[in-house]
């Protein structure tokens, strides 16, 4: 299996990312810069954290216009698994892969912290190695993770069961205390905490470990069907 870590200027997720599959998978991985026109080789692509474009106009806004991210678009409609990370889960909703958007937090701070996350969704290809309703523990490091988005669409997340994670004390506002949500396919997941910053116990917890196995194992399987038919 291969990822690839998308880099946007401003990124400075990115290394985190890279060693997280490095470390935890030794599955082959590369940056990508955001010029990039050809993600044809990857299996997973990784849209990182960070304040790319300096966050001007609002978080995600510039990065979605990228060339890498028509190929984000085009990887997600195959069935690529895509994992967007606090500024990732903006990007991907500013590019329409995921429905709603992050806005400041409700406090107006900059909130950098472990949080409790129950796990929702357990059935997406990045949360299969967790319980349903587990609680894991992840650290957030974001100014603008207010989840919002309006009623019809929270009916229809709930319903699609696309809430993948909840936070046990919502440290920003977000609607129905949404950490994370998945496209109704499930493919494509973004999450405001970062996973990447828990997969090793100098870290202080290794409960992000599990997304990566995940991501792996749901590869394997998808690809020894395809072997089978």
């Amino acid at each position: 299996m291969k990822f690839a870590v998308l880099v946007f200027p401003g990124s400075n997720c990115d290394i985190d990312c890279f060693k997280a599959v490095e470390e935890t998978l030794g599955e082959p991985v590369d940056y990508v810069w955001h010029t990039a026109t050809d993600l044809s080789a990857y299996d997973c692509i990784l849209v990182p954290g960070g304040f790319s474009y300096g966050d001007y106009l609002r978080c995600g806004a510039i990065s979605r216009f990228a060339p890498v991210m028509a190929e984000v678009i085009k990887a997600a409609k195959q069935g690529k698994y895509v994992l967007g990370i606090c500024n990732g889960f903006q990007i991907l909703t500013e590019a329409h892969l995921l429905p709603g958007a992050l806005l400041r937090n409700e406090s107006m701070k900059f909130r950098c912290h472990d949080t409790v996350l129950t796990v929702t969704n357990n059935q997406t290809p990045f949360t299969r190695d967790y319980e349903q309703g587990e609680e894991i523990i992840i650290p957030i490091a974001h100014g603008e993770g207010n989840y919002y988005c309006d009623e019809a669409t929270l009916e229809q997340l709930k319903s699609n069961n696309q809430i993948v994670f909840q936070y046990g004390e919502n440290p920003n506002g977000s609607l129905h205390d949404i950490a994370g949500i998945s496209n109704e396919r499930g493919n494509v997941v973004g999450m405001m905490p970062h996973p990447e910053r828990a997969v090793n116990e100098l870290l202080g917890t290794t409960d992000g470990k599990k997304m990566f196995t995940s991501i792996l194992k749901a590869w394997r399987d998808q690809h020894d069907a395809a072997n089978i038919r």
